[in-house]
């Protein structure tokens, strides 16, 4: 039975690779890149917050690190900014699974959006300070609302399909400890 829990959680790791990989070649494709276009949600971060919120234990740090900084350099932004920035984030929700757990699904979307809200406004904040070239406020503000409003769909996704859910409160692995 321990094999199968430590093979579970392997399983998750190895599919969100498999997620993350497929976003970040869709986000390569020249699809819909006409001049004045709406910006698309930002799949990879709310596949990444619906994860952490519902089982932090399938998305180790060092694996959210070599993704994002992955998509950081493919994407050449500034190599470990936004790296960096949803490591904190991250983390911070990681911190707070005990509360999260207690909590409805409409106060984990206000949290979850205000840290997407959050992780923008830092990055932008980071960028202006160092005077480099950005996207104007108004593309940013509308790609966090895409993503905001496409969160409950990620989490329904990752309900329905994979069975992806937050433990119950009193929920232990099989070694005895409480999830």
């Amino acid at each position: 039975m321990v094999e199968f829990w430590r093979q579970e959680q392997w399983i998750f790791r190895g599919l969100f690779l498999a997620i993350a990989l497929v976003l970040l070649f869709i986000r390569l494709l020249p699809l819909g890149n006409a001049p004045g276009a709406l910006p698309g949600p930002d799949l990879l971060v709310c596949v990444i917050m619906a994860w952490i919120v519902r089982r932090p234990d399938f998305l180790p740090m060092p694996l959210i690190l070599v993704i994002i900084l992955a998509e950081d350099l493919i994407l050449l932004r500034p190599p470990g900014l936004w790296t960096a920035i949803v490591i904190i984030a991250t983390e911070f929700l990681r911190g707070r699974i005990a509360l999260t757990r207690e909590l409805s699904f409409v106060v984990e979307w206000l949290l979850v959006s205000g840290v997407m809200l959050g992780m923008m406004l830092v990055y932008r904040l980071v960028l202006g300070v160092a005077f480099v070239p950005q996207a104007p406020f108004g593309f940013a503000i509308v790609q966090v609302l895409w993503s905001i409003a496409v969160y409950p769909v990620v989490v329904g996704l990752s309900r329905l399909a994979l069975d992806l859910r937050k433990p119950a409160t009193g929920e232990v692995d099989n070694f005895g400890r409480r999830l």
